[in-house]
């Protein structure tokens, strides 16, 4: 099925299940069959849905780049909604996606019963807000020069991959395969339109205090550039919670399908029986210990 995005681009997507709306929002390195073990889980009792972002097949790869940028990836998923006839739903994104998720709170709150943001934070810390896009441009570079199939091989064993590639290495070939199987342009245009252009996480935290959607960050602890990301979103969404994945890397929902699903499971139970609430003001993160 398609729905038509704002600027008339077409949206692959895919939907199972009945209940409440989950919409599943992809990372770079994956697309809309990404979140399978996510689709097989939760469809038992929500209506699931994923789709293919812009730039990724079956959906549309326009060839310019101004049809690429963080608020229009926030507005695609809208555009789901929309065409889909939701009024709201709980969102949930990985990485880029995550990205996505975070910016839909930002920018209609009233369309999330809640965020779920994993892995999110490539490019936010500001000392490395160079470095990232230099890298994200590069890496542009190469899906043009290299091609999907030849630089899938060496994105794959990134330094926050290679702790999937360990633990499940056919879950890993996978991961792999469906990124060598990118669109070299629409790869190419994704990270020089959304990745090296999107604002820090940092320069938006009066935005992000102001945000009441219930939120659950997930965080691999060796994704070293999204994990204190993940603190600061804690610190700055009033209603947040934060989960750590111990000795996982950046492909939280794959490399850890199990504590995934139920993380989110929980937390998506708590939302809908009215129990995720910002933090007790008693919670004084200044307190050490009472006294008196």
């Amino acid at each position: 099925m398609y729905v038509t995005a704002r600027d008339g681009v077409k949206l692959y997507l895919e939907e199972a299940g009945q209940g409440t709306p989950i919409l599943f929002i992809h990372e770079f390195g994956g697309n809309h069959d990404a979140w399978e073990p996510q689709m097989r889980r939760f469809a038992r009792r929500h209506r699931c849905i994923t789709y293919a972002a812009r730039g990724y097949a079956p959906s549309d790869i326009p060839g310019d780049l101004d049809s690429y940028s963080q608020r229009i990836a926030a507005e695609d998923a809208l555009a789901v909604l929309d065409g889909l006839k939701i009024d709201k739903a709980h969102v949930v994104g990985l990485s880029m996606g995550g990205f996505a998720a975070a910016h839909l709170g930002l920018i209609a709150p009233d369309r999330a019963l809640s965020l779920t943001i994993a892995g999110t934070g490539y490019g936010a810390e500001k000392e490395f807000e160079d470095y990232f896009r230099g890298v994200s441009l590069a890496v542009a570079d190469s899906f043009e020069t290299m091609g999907a199939k030849a630089f899938s091989r060496i994105y794959a064993e990134g330094a926050s991959r290679v702790q999937f590639q360990n633990k499940d290495p056919r879950g890993w070939a996978e991961f792999a395969d469906r990124l060598s199987r990118h669109s070299d342009t629409g790869a190419a245009l994704t990270m020089r339109g959304v990745q090296a252009r999107r604002p820090s996480l940092y320069d938006l935290a009066e935005e992000f205090a102001a945000m009441q959607v219930p939120t659950l960050v997930m965080t691999g602890d060796e994704d070293d550039h999204c994990l204190q990301t993940g603190i600061f979103l804690k610190k700055t969404i009033p209603a947040c919670g934060l989960a750590v994945f111990p000795k996982t890397g950046h492909t939280l929902n794959l490399e850890e399908p199990e504590l995934f699903n139920s993380l989110l499971a929980e937390f998506l139970a708590q939302v809908e029986a009215g129990a995720w609430t910002g933090r007790d003001p008693r919670a004084d993160p200044g307190q050490v210990m009472r006294t008196k």
